[in-house]
C-alpha cells in the first residue's frame, strides 16, 4: 500500500476533485477537471486552452493529448471506484480517434466493463458538443494487485 493509494482514498472520501488533479502532475498539466454528474457518476472535463492544438490549420486538439486524457481518465476512474489501496497497472491501452477534436472542451465518462481479481477492463468515451457524436473511445486494460 502506498502513501499516494492512502492519500487518495482520503481525497475520494471527501470527494475532494480539485486535489486529486493537484496529486497527479501530468492531469493537472493537462487542466483536467473531475466533476460529479446527477446520477454521481465521474465525468471528466479538458477545457480548452490553446496550448493543447495539435493541429493548428484547423484548428483541433493534439491526437496525443486525447489520448493522455482518456488513459489517465480509466486510471482515476478505476481507482475511484476500487476499495484496494493498491494501484492498478495499465498493461494496454487501445484508442480509436473518430473525428478531430475541435478548439473547445472535451468530455470523457468512463465504464468498467470487467473487473476480477487480476484484471479490470475500462472503457472510455470522449465527446464535445454531442455524446452522442464521440471524439474518440478507447478501452484500457488494468493488471490489479491482489
Amino acid at each position: 500500500m502506498s502513501q499516494f493509494m492512502q492519500n487518495f482514498a482520503e481525497m475520494r472520501e471527501r470527494k475532494a476533485f480539485a486535489e486529486i488533479v493537484d496529486s497527479l502532475p501530468y492531469v493537472k498539466l493537462m487542466g483536467v477537471e473531475i466533476v460529479e454528474d446527477a446520477a454521481g457518476e465521474l465525468r471528466f472535463d479538458l477545457p480548452f486552452a490553446e496550448r493543447n492544438v495539435g493541429n493548428t490549420a484547423l484548428p483541433a486538439l493534439h491526437g496525443g493529448l486525447i489520448g493522455g486524457f482518456l488513459e489517465s481518465a480509466a486510471m482515476i476512474h478505476l481507482m475511484w471506484n476500487r476499495e484496494s489501496l493498491e494501484t492498478p497497472k495499465i498493461v494496454d491501452f487501445s484508442l480509436d480517434y473518430l473525428r478531430s477534436g475541435k478548439a473547445q472542451t472535451l468530455y470523457a465518462k468512463c465504464e468498467i466493463t470487467k473487473q476480477g481479481r487480476r484484471v479490470a477492463n475500462v472503457l472510455i468515451e470522449a465527446w464535445q458538443d454531442d455524446r452522442s457524436k464521440p471524439v474518440a473511445v478507447a478501452r484500457a486494460h488494468f493488471l490489479l494487485s491482489n
